[in-house]
């Protein structure tokens, strides 16, 4: 095989993997390559929503706002450890402003200040965009600084397995593909930067890009533990093109429409559940920056209703959903103007008018607040403007991931998850703080690998010697393929729809207990029992592979979760026989409490591969450091070293 030795490899394409690589290497190691499944590929490159957010601490205006305050409202959270969120706060306006200064184009007023906006989960204004593609240019912009230095980037290798040289990383065991054939190479290094991105590939209703699959799966196997896997994002989202419907997609008020499946039989299904326009319409308007789904906010007719309400009509009556943004909302024969704008809540009707919007159709209050969400569908070959916008309930984010201290190096010694791959951000997020996490866990990872990890790999017969018995493991699982007519996609679809169906924002103890058998069958088995046509489709047996390792990990954390006593929090509805409250509709009635025993608890996952057995317990959080801070003190941990001890 062909090997190729380097200190650090930073697995990736992303905003993480970038900035990671241009940080190690203006640290001074330059010894650094890229390994990647593909160059365009990957969620930051390929998604965004109607203006994408970067959370970031208060840049502008006259609220008093400290990297301290910030930390808290990502503790407060839950689930998430109060050294993290402090190091998240405090590395978010240096990560924010070295993006400004590579050329991202997040807005300022004529004094030179970011102005900011109120996301989700976020009680300041601390948001910052640069518009639908925010995530894009970051890529791009970090991608241009990486090929300035000549850091070499491996396209089109995609890592099958972490190698190991007792609890440390030593190497990467890659399939390389080309168009019409593969072949196995190895990659020989003292440390691994891991910047995959979530398990994208886990859910068939997702809105991640069809490019994006993740690699979490791979790193589980090598023994890495993972955290809090339960904690997901779901969320309303375009199907045709991926893409989040929030922000502005619901502040212009679209009406919401579902017909059969042959696009007929058309129905305001949203009447049958809310009391009057305003109620709907408000529910309608909350959604913009309450997207994600959450079940505190199913009480009162509120704005997550509108998630189940289409989960009702595309899962259990077998129908599709449509935004119109042609037509206004109507409410029982009621669709005028003046019927919608005097039935809004103060807050919905200020924003409107503080927009100019308080006039027209819902696309030409969108014309006037965003044009450019109406560009990005054009783009893609919808025209918004005309037709109808096709959504669901989907998968969107993974709040958890693998695990890692507050360098972000994982049990396994020199193996740094970063960005969505790592389990850092607890049970509710503020919007955009996972693109500052892609920026503050790179740097985190690269400091510490400069001051404490900046020695040589191993020789390469020593290297050779110790990951053999590794090599030989993976290449006998792949050598039992079949060829023939290609089942990859049938089995991965088969298992992406029953977790949908069992473990997204609905989730029932015992069907995802009777379901992780299933799971861990096909698990066993999916390398005898793929068929591929071409040799360039191993590439998707492995997939399907990483895909059931994250499947049997996930769900056995769900349920430890919930055997512990959780009850539905984040993103998701945990149903209970009886519970502290209901949703009553004529199609779904279930009851459900809301979690006030776990959120200062994290869920540790470790999967042992040889015995096929996931390892599960409760840790508490650990809490945010002391506030006061001694300069001398401090200046003499820095100076000494201390602070990476």
């Amino acid at each position: 095989m062909d090997i190729q030795t380097y200190q650090t490899i930073i697995v990736g394409s992303g905003a993480a993997a970038f900035n990671a690589a241009n940080t190690l290497y203006e640290m001074g190691q330059t010894n650094v390559a890229i390994v990647t499944e593909g160059i365009n590929s990957g969620t930051s490159r390929n998604t965004g929503s109607d203006k994408q957010t970067y959370y970031k601490m208060s840049t502008s205006g006259q609220a008093p706002d400290s990297p301290y305050q910030m930390a808290k409202t990502l503790f407060d959270g839950g689930g998430m450890h109060g050294d993290i969120a402090l190091i998240e706060a405090t590395l978010s306006t240096s990560n924010f402003y070295n993006l400004a200064r590579i050329g991202v184009p997040f807005p300022t007023d004529k004094y030179g200040q970011h102005v900011g906006y109120k996301t989700d989960h976020d009680p300041f204004t601390r948001a910052s965009s640069a518009g639908p593609l925010t995530s894009k240019y970051m890529t791009e912009c970090l991608e241009q600084q990486v090929k300035s230095k000549g850091i070499h980037i491996f396209d089109n290798h995609q890592v099958v397995s972490i190698l190991k040289d007792e609890d440390a990383v030593c190497g990467l065991l890659c399939l390389y593909t080309t168009e019409k054939n593969y072949e196995f190479k190895l990659f020989n290094c003292t440390n691994v930067i891991y910047c995959t991105g979530g398990p994208a590939c886990l859910y068939w209703n997702s809105v991640y890009p069809k490019s994006q699959f993740g690699g979490t799966g791979v790193a589980l196997a090598a023994g890495v533990a993972g955290v809090n896997l339960g904690e997901w994002q779901y969320g309303l989202a375009s199907t045709k093109f991926r893409w989040n419907v929030s922000g502005t997609y619901q502040q212009v008020l679209p009406r919401y429409v579902s017909t059969d499946k042959n696009k007929n039989d058309e129905q305001d299904f949203l009447c049958d559940y809310y009391e009057s326009i305003g109620q709907m319409c408000d529910a309608v308007f909350l959604k913009g920056y309450q997207w994600p789904f959450d079940p505190r906010k199913l009480e009162n007719f509120g704005s997550s209703a509108i998630d189940v309400l289409v989960y009702i009509e595309t899962q259990i009556k077998g129908r599709r959903v449509f935004l119109d943004y042609t037509k206004n909302p109507v409410f029982h024969g009621c669709e005028t103007e003046q019927c919608i704008f005097s039935a809004l809540s103060p807050e919905g009707y200020t924003y409107l008018k503080n927009s100019n919007a308080l006039f027209g159709k819902p696309i030409e209050r969108l014309k006037k607040m965003n044009p450019l969400a109406i560009d990005l569908y054009a783009k893609n070959g919808i025209d918004i403007t005309a037709e109808y916008l096709e959504i669901d309930v989907c998968a969107q984010h993974n709040n958890g991931g693998l695990q890692g201290d507050i360098w972000w190096q994982s049990n396994l010694k020199g193996f740094f998850p970063v960005g969505e791959v790592a389990g850092t951000l607890g049970v509710y997020r503020p919007g955009g703080s996972a693109l500052n996490s892609t920026q503050t866990g790179g740097a985190r990872a690269a400091t510490y690998i400069c001051k404490k990890r900046n020695y040589q790999p191993l020789n390469e017969v020593i290297f050779l010697q110790k990951v053999q018995p590794q090599v030989d493991a993976m290449l006998k699982k792949a050598s039992t393929v079949q060829v023939g007519v290609s089942n990859t996609a049938q089995l991965r679809e088969q298992q992406q729809k029953q977790m949908t169906k069992i473990a997204a924002f609905f989730r029932v103890q015992h069907e995802i207990e009777t379901h992780i058998p299933n799971v861990k069958t096909a698990l066993q088995t999916i390398f005898e029992n793929s068929v591929i046509s071409t040799p360039v489709e191993l590439k998707e047996v492995f997939r399907n592979y990483d895909m059931l390792i994250c499947q049997y990990a996930y769900l056995h954390s769900m349920v430890s979760y919930m055997q512990n006593g959780g009850k539905s929090r984040g993103s998701y509805i945990v149903i209970e026989p009886v519970g502290d409250n209901s949703f009553t509709h004529k199609y779904l009635n279930f009851e459900y409490s809301i979690d006030k025993k776990l959120d200062k608890t994290t869920c540790v996952s470790t999967y042992h591969k040889d015995a096929m057995e996931v390892e599960t317990c409760l840790e508490p959080v650990r809490e945010m450091p002391a506030g006061d801070i001694w300069f001398e003190e401090v200046w003499e941990q820095y100076r000494s070293g201390k602070i990476y001890g």
